[in-house]
């Protein structure tokens, strides 16, 4: 079982912070300095990492491809070419984004994407949900010796199973998968976040999820879950033009999901159960409850057990004590309504 993953300086898996991908995808709208705001944004809401998406129409989409219902049935492949990323982009955006302290991947979508990425040394790559079933694709990211993200809307176990298969013949066990919906936006309804935990169960790896439903909800629920990697779509203003605008976050919205991701994971805490933390101190010896004296007690009385009863504060003997209790002398007087310790009897 698969308990840690290396993305670049960052560390997933158990007992690390989850990973938070601030998905850009093609919300550049083909404008460089668009790019780095994102980015400038990304790295203001506290995330750990920007995803670009670099694809070529012409070896992305035919050309006789259908539309999609969701885009109006918009020509696909005059929409995919319209968002293609400038390839010659990606150092400089690769450049601004580690300055900014995150790190900079893609989803490759050719084999020279994929070149063109390993020359500049990125430290993971994202197989998109539609691109699952190409596993020459995924075993050229696998070479790489980079982590590969699987992320997983539509497949059937044996999509993940062939993909997961394609990366470790290559030697590469740096794998994530993520549980997705491939919907735009998604219903919270159809996020299956317990497939996470089935996934991991059954292939071993570490397990995060791919957000596309509105607001922060359901990736805090995945969080809570076991999410590892958190990704989601983000703009600077959804009435921007492009396919991808309407369902991101805005960067303040982006900014107060990470906040809340945050509290969430410290919300989890370790697990233990060790009796009070220092915080609780006081509401432990206040508001717990001990052995009160129901009479007053005189000293040399033996002590029944119709004298006592069970009260707070919770400063006396506690009450699953209490046969250890009766049948002893008082050792001075105890007046009613006074708490029991040891050295009063």
């Amino acid at each position: 079982m698969r308990s840690e993953v290396k993305i670049g300086r960052r560390t997933l898996g158990d007992g690390h912070p989850c990973f938070f991908v601030a998905e850009v995808g093609s919300n550049h709208n083909h404008d460089l300095d668009m790019a780095r705001r994102l980015i400038d944004a990304a790295a203001e809401a506290g995330a750990d990492a920007v995803k670009f998406q670099t694809f070529s129409a012409n070896e992305h989409y035919s050309r006789r491809s259908p539309g999609f219902a969701y885009l109006d049935k918009t020509d696909t492949y005059t929409l995919i070419k319209s968002l293609e990323l400038d390839r010659s982009w990606h150092k400089p955006l690769k450049d601004h984004t580690e300055a900014q302290g995150l790190e900079f991947f893609s989803s490759p979508c050719d084999a020279a994407a994929i070149a063109e990425l390993s020359r500049l040394d990125v430290p993971a790559y994202k197989v998109a949900s539609f691109d699952l079933p190409d596993t020459d694709l995924i075993r050229l990211m696998a070479e790489t010796g980079k982590s590969v993200i699987l992320s997983t809307g539509m497949a059937d176990w044996m999509d993940i199973q062939r993909g997961v298969t394609s990366c470790r013949q290559a030697g590469n066990e740096q794998v994530v998968l993520l549980q997705c919906t491939s919907l735009y936006p998604a219903p919270a309804e159809l996020s299956n976040l317990r497939a996470m935990a089935t996934m991991r169960s059954a292939f071993g790896t570490l397990v995060g999820y791919s957000d596309h439903t509105m607001g922060d909800a359901v990736l805090l629920a995945a969080v809570a879950l076991g999410a590892c990697m958190i990704e989601k779509h983000f703009t600077l203003d959804r009435d921007l033009p492009g396919p991808d605008h309407p369902f991101a976050m805005q960067p303040e919205e982006l900014k107060e999901a990470v906040r809340r991701l945050r509290q969430v994971e410290d919300a989890l805490g370790d697990g233990a159960k060790n009796g009070p933390r220092a915080e609780e101190l006081e509401m432990f010896e206040k508001g717990r409850r001990s052995l009160h004296a129901r009479v007053a007690i005189g000293k040399g009385e033996v002590i029944t057990a119709d004298m006592l009863s069970t009260k707070r504060p919770g400063l006396g003997v506690p009450p699953f004590l209490r046969e250890q209790v009766i049948g002893r002398k008082a050792r001075i007087d105890i007046d009613a309504d006074q708490w029991i310790t040891w050295d009063m009897i």
